[in-house]
């Protein structure tokens, strides 16, 4: 706005016409002058995440289904978004890069490779394209939760991550929701956790480990494991719920015959008890015909058992959307998901 020669409140006033009253062009904004107007539409424009293609499937005991959405990005790129339904609440999953860097090989979306992060204005939309589709469902349904654990890593894009953060909450805008609503979902990069650890922020960190034995992450997330050792991780987290005062949520998908022994149980229950956090285990969701599987209930009771004997609080998390390949991992917009 200052080097339009306008007063810096404007900026504010255009921001809330685009992100609260969803302002379909420079026009529609009545409370900025005519000239500003046409000298704003002469110099920028106003692009909109577009939906492509929407699938769904209905899970048990749900009225309502999840939905995956295509979602093209305004240069054409695209992103999958999802919609899941429980009994209590509505949760978006939003993705935050076109692919991902990290490679990890149990995921579609690392199989894509990495494209770009998402501008702050395209997540947003994401969360407004979810809502929209919500709201058709019944009149009482919103979105209520915001978890980012869709396409890419969020804490390789933070700065975006946080201003569409900052415009989801916060403020008296028509759509609000509360910071302790929104969970950002991490493989560990360790700067990006203590620069949320000091930023005040009230979301949520999940870290997706998956082993608690350095060499074996390694192999399963070979990239991220590397960068961020598991030793270094495990004091990050520490310093983040000494911050924060907020457990972490430790992720780990069983997967049979590499990380669901007792020893493997013993080894996370060990690392775990180094900082306040919750764990959920999570089943493998298949992608393309690759080693890995999932592992038999009877394996997982198994696991579960010795971690809550451990003291600790454990969860299985029940996965949505696997037959739309909507489900945690599953995420792609190429042929890398379902190769011939």
């Amino acid at each position: 706005m200052a080097s339009l020669g306008e007063p810096s409140f404007r900026a504010t006033q255009i921001h809330q016409w685009l992100f609260s009253h969803r302002a379909a062009g420079f026009d529609d904004m009545t409370i900025l002058s005519r000239e500003l107007r046409k000298k704003l539409s002469e110099t920028f424009s106003l692009q909109r995440v577009q939906l492509i293609e929407r699938q769904e499937c209905f899970e048990e005991a749900c009225d309502n289904p999840t939905e995956k959405l295509l979602l093209q990005l305004p240069d054409h790129e695209k992103v999958e978004s999802v919609l899941i339904a429980s009994a209590n609440r509505m949760t978006a999953c939003v993705s935050t890069q076109v692919g991902c860097p990290l490679q990890c090989p149990f995921c579609a979306t690392g199989a894509m490779g990495f494209r770009r992060n998402l501008s702050a204005g395209e997540i947003t939309g994401q969360i407004y394209a979810l809502n929209t589709i919500a709201s058709e469902k019944t009149t009482n349904n919103k979105i209520t939760n915001i978890v980012f654990m869709g396409m890419g890593e969020p804490l390789l894009n933070t700065d975006n991550v946080l201003e569409a953060i900052d415009t989801l909450s916060g403020r008296n805008y028509s759509f609000c929701l509360s910071q302790k609503k929104i969970t950002i979902s991490t493989v560990g990069v360790i700067p990006e956790i203590q620069r949320l650890a000091r930023s005040r922020m009230k979301t949520k960190l999940a870290v997706s480990l998956h082993a608690a034995n350095q060499q074996k992450r390694e192999s399963l997330m070979p990239i991220a494991a590397r960068q961020y050792p598991l030793n270094e991780l495990g004091k990050a987290l520490h310093e983040y719920t000494e911050l924060t005062g907020m457990p972490v949520t430790i992720v780990y998908m069983l997967l049979k015959g590499i990380n669901d022994s007792l020893e493997d149980a013993q080894m996370l229950a060990r690392f775990a008890r180094t900082f306040l956090c919750k764990i959920n285990l999570i089943d493998y969701n298949s992608i393309i015909n690759i080693k890995f599987k999932p592992v038999y209930s009877a394996t997982r009771d198994m696991f579960q058992q010795h971690l809550i004997t451990s003291g600790l609080h454990v969860t299985v998390r029940k996965s949505y959307g696997t037959t739309i390949n909507a489900a945690c991992g599953q995420l792609a917009t190429n042929s890398t998901r379902n190769p011939q």
